[in-house]
């Protein structure tokens, strides 16, 4: 088990991309984009694997009054499907808030997802 990513919301995806790619020597995958959803993103890669998610939903490009970015949640890899679902289940039967089902998502990852005691985003996850 192992964290996978960290995700952190940007209202401006191209021009954060671009401060990642000229300060720190990283890589990125081909935008990811799910129109229904006005959802779109980026992994980020450094040297050792290390990856930031950056991710931006359409019509949010300047931050309202009382908003920001910043973290959007954090991915743990748990290598195995069953071992999400088993996970999810153990959360759940000790009466952590499960906010999304394990299931498919449209970049590919097997997921669920709960919220810690403070109430931050989790997911878990396998390739």
């Amino acid at each position: 088990m192992h964290i996978d990513h960290i995700a952190v919301r940007t209202f401006d995806l191209e021009k954060e991309k671009e401060f990642f790619l000229r300060y720190f020597n990283c890589t990125v995958n081909e935008k990811y984009a799910n129109n229904a959803k006005g959802f779109s993103s980026y992994f980020i890669t450094f040297d050792g694997g290390a990856r930031v998610e950056l991710m931006a939903i359409e019509g949010t490009a300047h931050p309202p009054e009382g908003s920001y970015g910043g973290l959007a949640h954090f991915a743990i890899d748990l290598g195995s499907r069953e071992a999400v679902e088993k996970m999810t289940n153990r959360l759940e039967a000790d009466g952590v808030r499960i906010t999304g089902r394990p299931r498919i998502t449209g970049d590919g990852y097997y997921e669920s997802i709960f919220l810690d005691p403070e109430g931050n985003m989790i997911e878990l996850i396998s390739k």
